[in-house]
């Protein structure tokens, strides 16, 4: 049994005398490659981590949600019959999956709960997808609503974008909803189209947290999704998804410069994506690694969202022997980087780096080596089967 499992469900004996009925588990994620693709219509690549949500509940007679986290000290109440906002509380995402799955239609049971987490808050590892998920997938087992991992992964964002009003895109959301064990999962931004791919043989994927955090993250966000459209505009096309790397090349002469370096990022970036993939299909973790790299030189020079901390906690890494490739992931602007790694050096590579960031920075690396992990997930079920797996 996993240590949050077996903590969660002690908590619930503890706070309601009974063994817990339903123990749920969402993942956060890391992202491999296919970064500021999503909002072009491109290609991403990210993979469920073994950090997760975990959730330990039973059914109420009533309409009444309760949940206590261990990791916050108020809990969350509400009546289904009477959603409302609790803003800057975790709660809210509790409430935005209630508000989302009845607009959708969907009838309700009442539930109480204990919850906790071990994904980093502000890392960049999708918490908040990951809470989403666990809640998701909770109401799905008590309402007997049938299991899809994209709809549900849908309708978590649309609680995202429309209940807490973060403008997320949807990978984070779908790699907690349909994830598998020992694979990345290729989605396709605009059709929501996946694809499993096959972790190479004898890697470990390590993220480094460099403890730094995002700061003015959503002006410069903003700021670079303008010029992404503006760059679509000039090619004549919605996103920078449908300019091939070839037309570019012919015409990026035209553009001034920051817009040609800001598209030459997506476009060449949704390449390595691809190429990844194929990489990956084959068992190549050396050019894996090569365009994980490529990709952060992409994101350091021509979209510039890279960080001080994060190009040396990259740039350490892959002066490691074991490295097969090291790129920052996620937004930007701070949060962690990510490496592929030979597994029979993970450890080693792992204290190395860890050892050598603080002596040149003075901050406390924070380093997981991870598994792929399934996504969200009833682990146990101590009642006759209510969760039609759709």
């Amino acid at each position: 049994m996993n240590n949050l499992q077996t903590t969660i469900t002690a908590a619930f004996e503890t706070k309601f005398g009974s063994k817990p009925e339903l123990v749920i588990r969402a993942p956060g994620r890391v992202n491999l490659i296919g970064e500021h693709t999503d909002y072009n219509d491109g290609f991403v690549l990210p993979m469920a981590i073994d950090r997760a949500v975990w959730l330990a509940l039973r059914p109420r007679p009533d309409r009444q949600v309760v949940v206590h986290s261990l990791n916050f000290e108020q809990p969350t109440v509400f009546d289904l019959d009477d959603v409302g906002h609790e803003p800057d509380r975790w709660g809210e995402y509790v409430r935005g999956m209630a508000w989302v799955l009845q607009e959708a239609g969907h009838t309700l049971c009442g539930w109480e709960g204990i919850l906790t987490s071990d994904v980093p808050v502000g890392a960049g590892l999708s918490s908040s997808a990951a809470l989403e998920l666990a809640i998701g997938r909770t109401f799905a087992a008590l309402g007997e609503i049938p299991w899809r991992p994209a709809e549900m992964a849908l309708l978590s964002q649309k609680a995202e974008n429309q209940w807490v009003g973060v403008n997320s895109g949807i990978m984070d959301q779908m790699i907690s909803a349909s994830g598998k064990a020992d694979h990345a999962l290729l989605i396709d931004c605009r059709d929501l189209s996946t694809q499993l791919v096959a972790l190479p043989a004898g890697t470990a994927v390590i993220i480094l947290d460099t403890a730094t955090r995002r700061g003015l993250v959503d002006s410069a966000y903003n700021e670079r999704r303008s010029q992404c459209e503006a760059a679509a505009e000039f090619f004549g096309v919605a996103h920078l998804r449908d300019v091939s790397l070839a037309d570019f090349i012919q015409r990026e002469h035209e553009l001034d410069d920051l817009t040609r370096r800001r598209a030459r990022h997506v476009i060449s970036e949704n390449e390595r994506v691809l190429a990844a993939v194929t990489a990956m299909n084959a068992g190549d973790a050396t050019e894996t690694g090569r365009l994980m790299e490529a990709s952060h030189t992409s994101l350091r020079d021509d979209f510039e969202v890279s960080s001080e901390a994060l190009n040396i906690m990259v740039n350490l890494a892959l002066a490691e022997p074991g490295c097969f490739g090291a790129r920052m992931t996620g937004a930007g602007f701070g949060g962690c980087a990510v490496a592929l790694v030979a597994a029979d050096q993970a450890t080693t590579f792992a204290n190395s780096v860890a050892q050598k960031y603080k002596t040149q920075t003075g901050r406390k690396a924070n380093v997981y080596i991870c598994r792929a992990t399934d996504g969200a997930e009833i682990i146990d079920e101590r009642r006759e089967t209510r969760d039609r797996r759709g």
